[in-house]
């Protein structure tokens, strides 16, 4: 069984690397992030825009100082119109620079840390395709589902959910829409966007400042995948096991049978050239007698006429055995032919029959020798 279990080892590491390895593989694929910053890190091909009233006539303005490490920028909101707005967007971009829309709904939350100076309360929004609505070529019918976080002189980190955001009241009566279409899905997101608010300070210049922009999200389909791959191959591994060690037990009990066989057969072991007498009769006597339960080393002695000394020294010269490991030999390799040999015969008529009166000793002791009981040899060798 040793070349068996060598195996079964080899196998079980090898295998255990291997789930560790697609476990690894489908772990990083669950765990999804998409990063905006720094640019050329970037998952997307972007470019910053702005957007503010002094194209409606207004006088809010919204300056750009850097995108390709952060995002810094430096707004001031005119109270000159009734909702004035000023902010800054990320449009994404196909490979060719045209306008790309991407499927954001496999992610969750958006972090960034950012400050800003002085204190302000901005909004972040997702501006996505509403197919009832959206014109692509009028920027204002694109649904811009959006939340509002504050900020302050020091870094501070912000995690946004994008599976709750709010699109404004406005675009809803603006289009006649029915308020309970609040449901969305970030399938088809042109751009994001972050800017003032009505609670942003008017006429002053305010300065904001964003890194490390990323979105997270879960695809738990390769966590599905996984534990349906770990099931199988796992599963097949241990069905492959149990079969694979039925036959190795088989095969070792079937051997070590066979090996043992010749030492119940007295012509084998009384036929060889040059044998003393007293040789002779010590195994002819022990492989005539083993069955019987009263047999034992001081009734060899007596009726042998042999010593003790002598018996034990003989056996252990020809055959490698005390008198009682080779009497115990005897008798369990006698029943372990009849356990294959009979189909009706139970354990303790077995026992009974190779010379122990103690079915529990019995067992005991074919279990040391066999590695099994003697119901579980009999099943095992019969198949």
């Amino acid at each position: 069984m040793f070349k068996f279990y060598q195996k079964v080892g080899v196998v079980s590491i090898a295998l255990l690397l291997l789930t560790l390895l697609v476990g690894g593989i489908c772990v990083d694929r669950t765990f999804l992030t998409a990063k905006f910053l720094p640019a050329d890190k970037s998952t997307f091909n972007w470019r910053p825009e702005t957007w503010a009233d002094k194209d409606i006539g207004g006088g809010s303005t919204v300056v750009i100082h850097d995108a390709k490490y952060s995002l810094d920028f430096e707004f001031k909101m005119a109270s000159a119109l009734e909702y004035p707005y000023a902010s800054m967007a990320i449009s994404i971009l196909d490979e060719h620079g045209g306008e790309l829309l991407i499927d954001m709904s496999r992610y969750t939350r958006l972090s960034f840390m950012v400050r800003c100076e002085p204190h302000n309360i901005l909004f972040f929004a997702a501006h996505m395709v509403d197919e009832d609505v959206t014109d692509p070529e009028d920027p204002s019918k694109y649904r811009s589902p959006s939340s509002h976080f504050s900020c302050e002189k020091e870094w501070a980190q912000v995690n946004i959910d994008l599976t709750r955001l709010k699109t404004p009241q406005w675009w809803f009566d603006k289009f006649g829409l029915d308020l309970s279409r609040e449901a969305y899905r970030l399938t088809q997101v042109s751009k994001i966007s972050i800017g003032a608010t009505h609670q942003s300070p008017p006429d002053v210049s305010s300065l904001v400042k964003i890194n490390e922009l990323t979105m997270h999200g879960r695809d738990w389909r390769y966590m599905y995948a996984l534990a349906v791959w770990v099931v199988l191959v796992w599963g097949g591994f241990i069905f492959w096991l149990f079969r694979a060690h039925t036959k190795a037990l088989i095969a070792e009990l079937k051997s070590k049978f066979e090996k043992d066989r010749p030492l119940i057969a007295y012509q084998q072991l009384s036929m060889q050239p040059q044998r003393a007498k007293e040789q002779s009769d010590i195994l002819r006597y022990m492989t005539t007698e083993y069955a019987n339960p009263e047999l034992n080393l001081d009734l060899a002695v007596t009726q042998l006429g042999v010593s003790r000394t002598k018996i034990n020294a003989i056996l252990k010269d020809e055959i490698g055995y005390t008198f009682s490991a080779y009497l115990n030999k005897l008798r369990l390799t006698e029943a372990a032919r009849l356990l294959t040999e009979s189909d009706r015969a139970n354990v303790a008529e077995i026992a009974y029959s190779v010379g122990y009166n103690n079915v529990s000793y019995f067992n005991k002791l074919f279990k040391t020798e066999y590695g099994c009981t003697p119901k579980t040899f009999k099943d095992v060798y019969k198949g």
